[in-house]
């Protein structure tokens, strides 16, 4: 193996912090053929598709990456703007927002990169601008506040498969997880507030997260509890009764058992029950993207108000808001 190498090591050079913001990523653009790239990398994945990789690897190639590309094209149509991605768009936005928070806590120098598991930019490639800054410490912060093998997990594995190539292996921390972080908590009560305050208080509140299969769960994944958790204190902020608030599953992919209950039924289940307000939040998403400004905010609102809701209300993810910056700013202050 070629090792790669850090810049010629100096004795007088102050001590540089790197921290690489990581998320999943996303297609170049809308059209079929970026899609396709996206999803075969993304589905490649063992960590996101735990089954025998040859049957699996043929269905993807044989089925999935034929068809799924042009239905993903017209979701992603709906909700791509002029400057692209809304996913990289928030996260390189938040990028800049932490860095601007970090810049009035950090004693020694420091950079910040952004990185995406199965796009642009890649996590070798943000290691590496890392590496030409002189970082000697660096702070791994997966952007999936609730701790989960497939995304967490993956994580780690692509930032370790890096470094293994590198000769000089700089100090590493990773963060896993903050579902249950105070400032957290306090930066979702107040996005759910800022909305109420707008729109008027709902009376039910949905909490939307991402699902996994139901086998992960069997196995031993603690995803499920930590959205759990989350929900909890969320709903305690607010003084819910148990009758006023609700945890469900979105995005499900395949034909497979996956958490439940699925959103989609969850809404029209509630809407049949009565409930004429609906707000939805997704605690799991720390920016917008697909799964939120279209999943939720488009076709569940639809939903929702053909079974015969009134109002739907969707909370938009923290994205770069000053409360999201600075409770990550204090985050990462306290592991560097």
């Amino acid at each position: 193996m070629a090792y790669r190498n850090f810049p010629a090591f100096r004795h007088d050079d102050a001590e540089r912090i790197g921290v690489v913001l990581v998320n999943s990523g996303t297609p170049d653009s809308p059209a079929p053929a970026d899609i396709r790239r996206f999803l075969q990398a993304l589905l490649s994945d063992p960590r996101v598709v735990e089954l025998p990789r040859i049957a699996w690897l043929a269905l993807l190639h044989g089925v999935i990456l034929r068809v799924r590309p042009r239905r993903s094209a017209r979701k992603y149509r709906r909700i791509w703007t002029e400057q692209g991605s809304p996913l990289l768009i928030e996260s390189d936005a938040l990028r800049t927002a932490l860095g601007q928070n970090l810049a009035r806590r950090m004693l020694a120098p420091f950079s910040i990169e952004l990185a995406m598991l199965y796009a642009k930019p890649s996590v070798p490639e943000a290691l590496a601008k890392l590496r030409s800054a002189g970082a000697q410490r660096i702070l791994v912060l997966p952007l999936f506040p609730q701790y989960c093998g497939v995304t967490t997990a993956a994580v780690f594995d692509q930032v370790t498969a890096e470094l293994q190539r590198w000769r000089w292996l700089p100090e590493l921390r990773f963060i896993n997880e903050y579902h249950d972080h105070p400032a957290y908590i306090e930066a979702l009560r107040a996005s759910v507030q800022k909305v109420w305050q707008r729109q008027g208080r709902s009376s039910h509140l949905l909490m939307s997260f991402h699902s996994i299969p139901e086998e992960n769960f069997r196995l031993g994944d603690p995803y499920h509890c930590k959205c759990m958790k989350t929900a909890r204190l969320l709903a305690e902020e607010f003084n819910l009764p148990d009758t006023a608030w609700s945890v469900s599953f979105q995005s499900r992919f395949g034909k497979g058992k996956w958490l439940k209950p699925y959103t989609v039924d969850k809404v029209r289940e509630l809407a049949a029950q009565g409930v004429a307000e609906l707000t939805v939040v997704c605690p799991g998403f720390a920016v917008d993207c697909l799964e939120t400004s279209e999943e939720i905010a488009l076709d569940n609102r639809a939903v929702f108000l053909a079974a015969g809701g009134s109002e739907f209300h969707y909370v938009p993810a923290l994205n770069s808001l000053p409360a999201h910056a600075g409770f990550l700013a204090d985050l990462v202050s306290q592991y560097v």
